[in-house]
């Protein structure tokens, strides 16, 4: 089974979001079977109900995935369930937790009866087609988001400017550039002394050194790049 990982549906509100919203729709026309993700202790909102409209008009079929489980007591989870089987009444929904893995197996077992058989794709030890500098570039995205507490999930984009071995020792030499918009936004990323940008070095060097099996050198740079999301030409060359 191979999964592919969309950005997120949203109303967007640039040259970006509308890219990004283009790419998802593209995709769910390319699949078998599209997974609609709820976050179940939150609740169903507005944008999940965006979601909702615009998965109506795709006639690829859907199941639904209602996360946190772990996270809700069984009152709650029922009455969610409900709410998720009136918001998309077509699709199956399957309670999950991501965190402890409850119910994945059954919700693994409904993806792949509605798969039609194909031919194998990757090998078995295969896990991801993603090349090393992209994943690189997600994970230090993935902690600058964490460490910022999502205020700048969009704003921020990573570019690995510099991804080598160097010659004769056992280190990977990255260096990585990140783009925001505003003077304001810069000083979020770098945190009081810098506190913001060291912590998200250090846990992005862990996870990349597990991910390469050898050490890293990490160097981070921010930069503002002024409206980078409404200049479509930086959208494309920053990966989008």
């Amino acid at each position: 089974m191979v999964v592919v990982d969309t950005p997120g549906l949203h109303k967007p509100k640039d040259g970006l979001g509308e890219r990004l919203n283009a790419k998802v729709r593209r995709t769910m026309t390319d699949v078998d079977v599209v997974i609609f993700m709820l976050d179940g202790f939150a609740g169903i909102g507005g944008g999940d109900e965006f979601i909702a409209r615009e998965l109506g008009r795709n006639r690829t079929p859907l199941v639904v995935s209602l996360n946190k489980t772990d996270l809700m007591v069984p009152e709650r989870l029922a009455e969610q369930e409900r709410a998720a089987r009136s918001l998309v009444p077509e699709a199956e929904v399957f309670a999950v937790s991501a965190l402890t893995g409850e119910g994945v197996d059954r919700l693994t077992q409904a993806l792949v009866e509605r798969l039609p058989p194909g031919p194998k794709y990757y090998p078995d030890d295969v896990l991801t087609d993603q090349p090393e500098v992209v994943l690189i570039g997600e994970l230090i995205r993935e902690k600058l988001i964490e460490a910022t507490r999502e205020e700048l999930p969009y704003a921020v984009a990573v570019e690995v400017t510099e991804f080598s071995k160097r010659r004769g020792r056992d280190l990977h030499d990255v260096h990585v550039r990140i783009h925001v918009e505003r003077e304001s936004q810069k000083a979020i990323v770098i945190g009081s002394g810098g506190s913001v940008l060291e912590k998200v070095g250090r846990q992005a060097r862990e996870e990349i050194e597990g991910l390469l099996g050898s050490p890293v050198y990490l160097d981070l740079l921010v930069r503002v790049t002024k409206d980078w999301r409404r200049r479509e030409r930086k959208v494309e060359e920053l990966g989008y």
